[in-house]
């Protein structure tokens, strides 16, 4: 039997989920968490074989909570399943050491597959988004680069991005402007929304 922990903001998705993968004969849902925060804790408490984590999560996201996990508990492997297939999350949600990284919209007998391989040791990546990670290449920005970016998402001032992220405003500009040239765009709003299309952030 493969145990799993299901990690998604969204209760029905999870539902959803939990339901369907509990209708295979090999595999069992032992917990189910809706945030981030919650997934290392549930992960100690259960020893899951393999958690299914979504991307964007309140506190900490998967990506964050996949490196928490194959840094503490290197025996539970990770399977990503987002809405947002971005190659940038994919680049990333592997450096974190995922094992697998696949959209929401895959059917259910092919989640159950990747589950399957992941939990045997193997990987499973999907292979669009891998081809548009080897075609595009790794992520331009700089950790303060995105940093910055992050912040700025929701048009704040120079004066304000600095504040929050303990910089001097010019030291703040100076990222900016290397951001808006790596991303191709004209301000540090479509900047940091371009860099976030892009899995980036």
């Amino acid at each position: 039997m493969i145990t799993l922990l299901l990690a998604d903001d969204q209760a029905l998705v999870r539902g959803a989920m939990a339901a369907l993968l509990g209708l295979e004969e090999d595999l069992e849902v032992v917990a189910e968490v809706g945030s981030g925060d919650e997934v290392l804790a549930a992960a100690r408490r259960t020893r899951p074989d393999v958690a299914v984590l979504d991307v964007e999560m309140p506190g900490l996201d998967g990506i964050s909570a996949a490196a928490q996990l194959t840094s503490e508990l290197p025996g539970t492997r990770v399977l990503i399943v987002t809405t947002f297939g971005r190659p940038g999350y994919l680049r990333r949600a592997l450096e974190a050491g995922a094992s697998g990284f696949v959209v929401k919209d895959t059917p259910s007998d092919e989640l159950a597959e990747a589950v399957r391989t992941v939990a045997k040791g193997g990987r499973v990546v999907d292979p669009s988004l891998a081809t548009e990670v080897v075609v595009g290449g790794p992520n331009p920005l700089t950790h303060r680069e995105r940093e910055v970016l992050a912040v700025a998402l929701d048009g704040r001032s120079a004066a304000d991005i600095a504040a929050r992220v303990h910089l001097s405003p010019g030291t703040v500009r100076n990222h900016l402007s290397s951001a808006i040239g790596k991303t191709g765009t004209s301000n540090r709003v479509e900047a940091a929304r371009r860099a976030q299309d892009l899995g980036w952030l």
